[in-house]
């Protein structure tokens, strides 16, 4: 229930929110920097909306990652959220050392021609296609085979029935049954791990398989937390660059000027580079960033934020904040400094964002060279979204060779 002394957000920019939440932030950030958001058997949510506020709380130990502090909420599916994200140290501390290795930027680097390769065959099955989804045709495909390989996924489970029952986890697909869903989840990280305990010594040479070894022979990992990661991982290292290219690519869609930058003559990796924050900040694949809780009171402009209360840090209007970013709504892939909260801040930075940022510095350019001259499919308003709390992403970006 709205707070009466405060004034409540329009509706219909509530109404919105899922298409187009920049308004919304906006109203935000003007009227309710923190807006506790109350409903009926509920806990309540605070939304912090602005730049300076979202970032010091990043790494604000009064906020506790933990969803057990909070009676009654379920943060995923279940048996499956004993991961770094849902961890406070030391066990988030532990966790993250076991993964950290395998996404540092020097490995993440020498990925760059598995990349590049995958995506131009991508594109090759398309080259004769009057109409491309660059979702499914290459935004999925492309990050999901890459985070399955970081994971060493056997072939025959990289694959769009695999993907799918991810995915459902976090936008259920219509009649689609939620428990039906999380049980073929189980079963598929069953067999999974099933492999990797039974491929011998090669198989710890991929992070799974060494996630499998750690617990199995020093007890670094739990089941559950072995479990739970690879879900995590499986999801995350797809999702968020995926929604990174498919969001920066209706950007670009939209803005011909901007879009033409990265293709120019002499544009290098530098200026590829610069692109990529820009698009990251712009419309970022991370909305809100992941759970958080008040572990002790806290009061921030005038309002007491209770031990237990919700706590969302709104990234992507962090990334709109005017007060830090110059003319925020405008797209600008020359921006210098771009100092935006796309992949967090501080010890929970989000560990897949060299990946991301590669994945994205060879997407788009190779997507705007070899599709040509393309346009929107649709009005832009009218493309669809997944309702995802977290995530921001389309659910296809279809376009038409001009």
């Amino acid at each position: 229930m709205p707070d009466p002394a405060l004034p409540s957000p329009p509706p219909e920019l509530l109404a919105a929110r899922v298409q187009d939440p920049y308004p919304y932030f906006a109203w935000l950030r003007r009227y309710a920097p923190a807006h506790a958001d109350r409903r009926p058997g509920r806990p309540t949510v605070w939304q912090i909306s602005r730049y300076d506020d979202v970032r010091a709380l990043l790494t604000d130990r009064r906020l506790s990652k933990d969803p057990g502090r909070v009676p009654g909420y379920v943060p995923g599916p279940a048996g499956l959220n004993r991961h770094v994200v849902h961890a406070d140290p030391p066990d988030h501390t532990r966790l993250r050392a076991l993964v950290n290795a395998a996404f540092v930027p020097r490995r993440i680097a020498r990925l760059e021609p598995v990349i590049a390769d995958t995506a131009n065959r991508l594109l090759d099955g398309v080259e004769e296609h009057a109409h491309v989804d660059v979702i499914a045709d290459f935004a999925a495909p492309l990050t999901f085979r890459m985070i399955c390989t970081i994971l060493g996924v056997p072939r025959e489970l990289d694959d769009q029935a695999t993907r799918d029952t991810l995915m459902a986890t976090i936008s259920p697909a219509p009649g689609r049954d939620p428990a039906r869903v999380e049980g073929d989840l189980h079963v598929l990280l069953d067999t999974l791990i099933a492999r990797k305990r039974s491929g011998g010594a090669d198989s710890a040479a991929d992070l799974l398989g060494a996630l499998v070894r750690a617990g199995d022979d020093s007890g670094a990992m739990s089941e559950a937390e072995l479990r739970s990661t690879a879900y995590l991982l499986l999801l995350v290292g797809h999702d968020t660059s995926m929604n990174l290219i498919g969001n920066g690519m209706l950007a670009l869609l939209r803005d011909p000027v901007q879009a033409a930058r990265l293709t120019a003559p002499g544009a290098g990796p530098g200026t590829v580079a610069t692109a990529v924050e820009e698009l990251l900040r712009y419309d970022s694949p991370v909305r809100d960033a992941t759970f958080r809780c008040a572990a002790e009171p806290i009061v921030l402009h005038g309002r007491r934020i209770r031990e237990g209360d919700i706590v969302s840090l709104l990234i992507g209007s962090a990334n709109r904040d005017e007060t830090r970013f110059p003319d925020a709504d405008r797209l600008d892939v020359t921006r210098t400094p771009n100092d935006h909260l796309a992949f967090g801040h501080g010890p929970h930075f989000c560990i897949g964002a060299a990946l991301a940022r590669l994945e994205g510095a060879i997407a788009f350019p190779l997507l705007l060279r070899r599709l040509g001259a393309v346009r929107l499919a649709k009005p832009a308003e009218e493309l669809a979204w997944r309702p995802a709390r977290v995530m921001r992403g389309l659910t296809a970006l279809p376009v038409v060779r001009a």
